[in-house]
């Protein structure tokens, strides 16, 4: 499918193909840094959905856009040929078989982990000058047995391919946004680049831990405090045999930021430098709210029970083990002047994970309003109001970026 009608010229221009595009988040963000992004392919693919709504979203909020963009609806496995040459490539890779809220998460083997090796592939095809990719903050320790060892793979096969990598775990209320969102971001730059040559000249010994708190990729857009604990030197991954051998045998403790060159794997926890939140007021919507959107009296004691604290006997059935199950309490309603908590893709329904705020202008308490969501990730009012069911607007806002941080990225990525 084609998006957009008339055709500009590449010149100048950036070529962008965007996978997972989700509802464009990515494209969204790099698009509001500068019009020298331009988006040439891009493919979005829910498996078992029918209404494919993330990606009707993508095409109908994009296609006015000023750019041709060949819009994919397959499974990506199917079309790496189709993707064209290009010089960024971005995706938020689908996390679910790494998150902490997946039982029994299997990681890079896991049924959607493995959809990184369709991201490889394409590496290895088309060769772009920049990979920009994000997932869960839980992909620096997956999987639980064998702690690094997914991120490990995907640090070799970028090694593989010419590429130094700088990575770092954002908090987007960290750097002022309305969410506690933790996400970890990829960055890496292929042979030639100025990023590459750059780190190449670098006396990594001396200057890993300078480049990661002041001259790197991420340093000057989400700054960190001076002091940092200890810069680790992981073992070269180059010393393994392959990637079967690294599946087998590395393990790693990898830290929220570190770079890849020629193998050779630094990582240094850092601290932000914070810079104040936008609170949940902030993005409060003050007129009339449909009443739909509040919480019956009747139902307030079910609400407190699931966001109060627990401690509930249970019994673990194939053993007859006896333990407790406990969990703390979540603030009821969410408090307004601070950030939202991290959204999730259940947000909208009845359960313990939902925002309930004190609506201001009735004191009721309700639920967020999708338009509050989209306000959540920065993204524009009904972006997600394309004809798909309010439970789907929930669902995509719980799976997309937080816009602004793209925007600083995609500036940064013109300096660089």
């Amino acid at each position: 499918m084609i998006c957009g009608e008339r055709k500009v010229s590449n010149s100048k221009k950036i070529r962008v193909v965007e996978l997972f595009a989700g509802v464009g988040g990515f494209r969204a963000g790099l698009e509001a840094a500068s019009s020298r992004f331009n988006t040439i392919w891009a493919n979005q693919w829910e498996p078992g959905q029918i209404g494919q709504w993330a990606f009707k979203c993508y095409v109908a909020n994009f296609q006015k856009s000023s750019s041709k963009t060949i819009c994919s609806n397959e499974d990506i496995a199917t079309v790496i040929d189709q993707v064209p040459e290009h010089d960024l490539l971005v995706g938020g890779f689908p996390c679910q078989d790494y998150s902490v809220a997946s039982t029994g998460a299997r990681g890079i083997e896991g049924k959607k982990g493995v959809l990184w090796w369709s991201i490889n592939s394409i590496i290895r095809l088309r060769h772009p000058k920049f990979v920009l990719l994000e997932n869960v903050d839980r992909l620096l320790r997956s999987p639980a047995d064998q702690r690094g060892r997914d991120f490990g793979i995907i640090l070799r096969c970028l090694q593989d391919e010419g590429y130094v990598v700088e990575w770092r775990v954002i908090n987007a209320a960290d750097y002022g946004e309305a969410q506690r969102r933790r996400r970890t971001f990829i960055f890496a730059a292929r042979e030639h680049s100025r990023s590459h040559n750059r780190l190449n000249r670098l006396d990594l010994e001396k200057n890993a831990s300078r480049w990661l708190k002041k001259t790197g990729f991420f340093a000057p857009i989400f700054p960190v405090v001076r002091k940092a604990e200890c810069l680790h030197r992981v073992a070269d991954i180059k010393d393994y045999d392959g990637l079967l051998d690294m599946t087998e045998r590395f393990k790693c403790g990898f830290c929220n930021a570190g770079i890849m060159v020629n193998g050779a794997v630094y990582t240094q926890e850092l601290t932000p430098e914070r810079v104040e939140p936008k609170p949940l007021s902030s993005i409060v919507e003050h007129g009339v709210v449909d009443d739909h959107f509040f919480i019956p009296d009747a139902r307030l004691k079910k609400w407190e029970y699931m966001k109060g604290p627990k401690r509930i006997p249970r019994v673990e059935k194939k053993t007859g083990h006896e333990y407790i199950f406990s969990e703390g309490g979540i603030p009821f309603p969410d408090p307004l002047d601070r950030p939202a908590r991290t959204m999730l893709t259940s947000e909208g329904g009845t359960n313990r994970s939902t925002h309930i705020i004190s609506d201001p202008a009735t004191g009721r308490l309700r639920i967020l309003t999708p338009v509050e969501c989209e306000r959540i990730n920065g993204f524009p009012d009904n972006w997600t109001d394309t004809g798909m069911p309010e439970r789907q607007r929930y669902f995509i806002m719980g799976n997309a970026l937080v816009v602004p941080l793209i925007t600083k990225m995609g500036k940064r990525l013109l300096e660089v």
